[in-house]
């Protein structure tokens, strides 16, 4: 097992003649938190789409834990230990809290269709759930409707189903996007917790989390690598701040 968990070699995609993403290389080190940053349209989340194989390259090979996925399907490398957030919240607002989280815990203990069976069969999940729920704050929501939770809510949701399937890569694709203060807290801490067990690849806006947790920092624009390096590097990078605002990203 190698010290990077990820690697993109050339990674390059066009869409009707435009380049979206101009081979770019990434080498991502195993229980790191990376962030990919950049100004609006820059790339990020196609490179996301690409790593995760929600699009395929036009040139380029990726690499996961030294085996070329360059080809493979989502789905295959969910089941290999790669697992993503969106950035539109994902869940089933029909079920309760508890229930949308037993459904992700069922995918690894090999019970995914016994949610048909009734609840006395998933008992023994319900002690990871409350875990889970505490940990994101949500101990006391954990009967409503999924469908009414606030909108903070349902991504702090959506992170604990994604910690449920207890991946050894955690993709987080705007992890803050419309969180309120308390929540970006609670959230980041978590993140913090779960950098020191697995890999998180994460796309942010919000440069205080990136300057907090990123151990390291890719900065893309029009699809290029821009610069590499820690939050003290990029933030004093003259391209890096004329590619955002003209001006210092603090």
């Amino acid at each position: 097992m190698t010290d990077t968990i990820i690697e993109t070699r050339g990674l390059v995609r066009r869409f009707s003649g435009f380049t979206a993403v101009d081979g770019v290389n990434l080498k991502i080190a195993r229980n790191s938190v990376h962030a990919l940053i950049g100004p609006n349209g820059a790339g990020k989340t196609t490179v996301f789409n690409l790593i995760s194989k929600f699009l395929a390259p036009s040139e380029g090979q990726i690499l996961f834990n030294g085996r070329d996925i360059t080809r493979t399907k989502p789905a295959e490398v969910a089941r290999q230990g790669m697992v993503r957030s969106f950035q539109i919240s994902a869940i089933f607002g029909r079920m309760t809290v508890a229930e949308n989280l037993r459904i992700a815990l069922q995918r690894p203990t090999g019970l995914s269709m016994n949610f048909l069976r009734g609840d006395t069969v998933l008992a023994g999940l319900d002690g990871r759930v409350d875990e889970l729920l505490d940990a994101v704050g949500m101990l006391d929501w954990r009967d409503r409707p999924a469908a009414g939770l606030p909108y903070g809510r349902k991504r702090a949701l959506e992170f604990a189903t994604t910690l449920a399937l207890d991946p050894e890569l955690m993709l987080l694709d705007e992890p803050m996007a419309g969180l309120g203060t308390e929540d970006i807290e609670r959230i980041t801490a978590l993140i913090a917790g779960e950098a020191q067990r697995r890999t998180i690849l994460m796309v942010e806006h919000n440069l205080s989390v990136v300057a907090e947790l990123a151990d390291r920092i890719t900065v893309l624009a029009r699809g290029n690598m821009l610069a590499e390096g820690n939050y003290a590097d990029i933030s004093a990078d003259e391209a890096v701040i004329e590619a955002y605002i003209g001006g210092d990203i603090d």
